[in-house]
């Protein structure tokens, strides 16, 4: 028994000893020439590998160095960098008879460069394709294939750029990448993960499955996956090009699924810290959008099948189009919320741009807006009509800033105004903004028309009448209209007699009043 116990110590210190010297006396780098061709008839690309390490304890070759070339057609010199590959094989089959068949590969710290062109190809859509995009170093006489049907693929600490060949569009980097492949073939679908940092605030991470590989066209092959975001800053990571003005914290919880040509993505977008105007601040509030989309991969166009909005208990649907053309995004929308309540959304005014009278506030009522959107998105045009109902400016005496106008003076005011109804025409563009159709009823004063803009800066410039209520009672109203001008700004409104308009409305009943006077004494004397 000792005899025996003394041959198998013998046995396995023997077997340490091959197992730990063998290594060394491989030479593992005779085999590099037939990894780099391989890899590169696999990959469609040129491969080049660093000093090749054997470790027959884990089953592995290590190359201290990776080179992946980029597609002939574009101009990036290098697809992947990485410091290192780890290739997992079949050690005995690859001793006995140079047979390769890769259980894993693991790609460490790789920069990945992904660009896309004008037409809408990607420099990763010939990769693995079955055409002559390079000219790989001849395998050895006797070799087999590499079997590219492997357990796991990982992609550990990357930074991936995405990217425009041509255009101003800011890349997207996303950094600290870690992706997965389990059971990965280019015929069948297989499982993803994918993990990241972005560049300039946020996170990433996508569960799904992908596949068959498409075999003319790897961007093109069709996946299904879930997709979170958290803390995207849009200005920080340049999400914002096609609207600079355009800020605010993306969190997102939705599916997609793409054939290789359209994807479709429905979910949850939550954005913090909103803001939609280059003179705007964050709102205070955040606003939710569940949505569904259509998109065309290729010319990054699609359709916006559900918006809805969602501030607080207000709700607004937008829906409609948009497609990139040349260095701009067009948009044709159209927003609807009726009967939204005022105190939800005014958190979002100054998100908008909308500035209200220095220290006031809108309390109470409703909003309603119906709105066409269309344009660039840096140039947004919106008209519509927009409304409010029963709701109260704050900190705001609207007849005492009237006062200055003669015939208003007197009227007794209060702390707030009471806004009975607002109603009007609206149009916003990058020139500024303009009401026409405006109809505001005042309980306190009457009902004021009329029309005017509101520049970039939030000057002021609208004429406008009133048609007094007398006694404060709705029901009997002055037919003379006393016209009068809003100047100043948004937030210092300075209210004037239109004293041009007053004449010009003298004359004209001064005309009326003489032809009927004429008239008569014409009809007269022909009787």
């Amino acid at each position: 028994m000792r005899r025996m116990l003394k041959w198998a110590g013998i046995a396995v210190g023997v077997l340490i000893v091959v197992v730990f010297t063998l290594p060394f006396l491989i030479n593992v780098e005779r085999f590099k020439p037939l990894l780099e061709s391989q890899l590169s008839t696999a990959l469609n690309r040129q491969v080049k590998l660093g000093k090749l390490k054997l470790s027959l304890i884990a089953g592995e070759v290590t190359a201290s160095d990776l080179f992946v070339a980029d597609d002939r057609a574009f101009s990036n010199p290098a697809f992947i960098r990485a410091k290192s590959l780890s290739v997992g094989a079949e050690i005995w089959p690859f001793l006995r008879s140079r047979r390769l068949i890769v259980t894993y590969l693991t790609i460490d710290q790789p920069e990945i460069a992904l660009i896309q062109a004008p037409s809408g190809s990607w420099n990763f859509s010939t990769l693995g394709a079955r055409t002559a995009n390079l000219a790989p170093a001849a395998p050895e006489p006797g070799s087999s294939p590499l079997e590219l049907s492997v357990k796991l693929v990982r992609i550990a600490d990357g930074r991936l750029t995405l990217g425009r060949s041509t255009g101003h569009w800011k890349p997207l980097v996303l950094e600290k990448v870690n992706i997965e492949l389990r059971n990965f073939s280019a015929t069948t679908a297989f499982p993803f993960t994918l993990a990241a940092s972005v560049a300039g605030g946020g996170t990433i991470q996508l569960n799904g499955q992908a596949g068959p590989i498409n075999p003319s066209d790897s961007a093109m092959t069709p996946l299904h996956a879930s997709l979170k975001v958290a803390g995207l800053d849009l200005a920080g990571t340049g999400l914002n090009d096609f609207a600079p003005e355009l800020a605010g914290l993306v969190s997102l919880q939705g599916t997609g699924s793409s054939d290789g040509r359209v994807l479709n993505l429905s979910g949850k977008l939550k954005v913090e810290k909103l803001k939609l105007a280059s003179k705007g601040t964050p709102a205070t509030r955040p606003v939710e959008f569940d949505f569904a989309a259509v998109q065309d991969l290729r010319n990054h166009s699609g359709t916006l099948r559900q918006g809805d909005i969602h501030i607080g208990g207000a709700l607004a649907r937008l829906t409609g189009t948009y497609a990139e053309q040349g260095q701009a995004m067009l948009l044709n929308m159209n927003l609807a919320g009726p009967n939204m309540p005022v105190p939800e959304l005014e958190g979002l005014l100054p998100a908008l741009g909308v500035v209200l009278p220095a220290g006031s506030r809108l309390a109470g009522g409703t909003a309603s807006v119906l709105l066409a959107l269309q344009g660039p998105a840096d140039k947004l045009v919106t008209t519509g009509s927009l409304g409010l109902n029963g709701t109260r400016l704050t900190g705001f005496d609207l007849p005492k800033r009237m006062a200055a106008i003669e015939k208003l003076a007197g009227i007794k005011g209060g702390p707030d105004t009471e806004i009975q109804t607002l109603s009007a025409d609206v149009r916003v563009a990058p020139e500024g903004a303009s009401a026409r159709n405006m109809k505001l009823v005042v309980p306190a004063i009457g009902a004021l028309t009329g029309e005017g803009t509101v520049s970039p800066a939030n000057d002021l410039d609208f004429k406008m009448s009133a048609m007094m209520h007398t006694a404060g009672l709705l029901a009997a109203v002055s037919d003379t209209p006393i016209p009068f001008l809003v100047q100043g700004t948004c937030a210092d409104p300075v209210f004037r007699p239109d004293w041009k308009a007053a004449v010009k409305d003298q004359v004209h009943d001064l005309e009326k009043g003489a032809g009927g006077l004429l008239k008569g004494f014409l009809g007269g004397k022909k009787n």
